[in-house]
């Protein structure tokens, strides 16, 4: 009897169906992470076959390529940066997907997913402002990019908090990983504000993955954190300024005040 090899056997028995609803589906500690990919199974073969065979639901936007310590914009950036590759990341990730999980986020653009942080040693990025560590705040303005307004930010110095101590006595490590999603539509309007390049793939094709990654946060609850007061009012000065161009909720804000009165995130 003729063999027929592995790859050509799992595309054959991926049903019509099944393809076709993959393709339908929608989709801050200064850190290095390091991934420890699980060994492969039968059960990771087929998944990695269903994405081969249809669009990502789910890619790294090139804002968020600062995060990841093969990219140069990564040495100056002052939260978590992952060993991994972009690649890899993206694999990891796409397998998990699931649409059900999508949660959403402060407009109907961005959404929310969360992930066990079982593949990285990334470490939480915000921590509880105490007697003991409130000497450690500092601030500063700053901008994500050239084109951006600067905005006064706070937080912990983590030179000064690990001084005499082992990181992990501080900073433990990260249960989730919350992947800020904003969808295309959204992208492609704030690249064009902002006079960037429309993203493209490896092919130099245009992206067309429903959903791309803007950010990446550490934490140890599996539900979004509040926007940060500040960060709500440079989106509402709109895209020509940095900001997605969401007026502020008054509601919402106040809530963010509650939470970021009493915590500041590490770099």
């Amino acid at each position: 009897m003729k063999r027929v090899p592995l790859r050509q056997l799992l595309l054959c028995t991926a049903s019509s169906s099944t393809v076709s609803s993959i393709r339908s589906s929608s989709a801050f500690v200064s850190t290095t992470s390091r991934v420890n990919l699980p060994k492969t199974t039968s059960h990771q073969i087929h998944s990695s076959t269903k994405i081969m065979a249809s669009n990502k639901n789910l890619v790294v936007d090139p804002f968020c390529f600062r995060q990841f310590n093969e990219n140069d914009s990564s040495a100056g950036y002052q939260g978590t940066v992952f060993n991994v590759s972009i690649e890899k990341f993206e694999q990891v990730v796409n397998e998990r997907f699931d649409s059900s999980n999508l949660q959403d986020g402060y407009a109907p653009f961005c959404k929310h997913i969360f992930i066990e942080n079982d593949f990285t040693d990334a470490r939480v990025c915000v921590l509880p402002i105490t007697k003991e560590n409130e000497h450690c705040l500092r601030s500063k303005y700053e901008a994500r990019n050239g084109k951006e307004l600067p905005i006064l930010s706070r937080y912990f110095d983590k030179e000064l908090l690990l001084k005499g101590k082992d990181e992990s006595e501080v900073f433990p490590v990260a249960k989730y990983l919350d992947l800020i999603l904003y969808s295309r539509e959204q992208i492609i309007k704030e690249n064009a504000a902002m006079g960037k390049e429309a993203a493209t793939t490896e092919e130099g094709e245009a992206e067309t993955a429903p959903w791309g990654i803007v950010s990446i946060k550490a934490q140890d609850i599996p539900k979004e954190l509040p926007m940060t007061p500040i960060t709500a009012m440079r989106n509402a000065l709109g895209k020509d300024h940095g900001g997605s161009g969401v007026p502020i909720d008054r509601e919402k804000y106040m809530e963010a005040h509650e939470y970021w009165k009493d915590h500041a995130t590490v770099t």
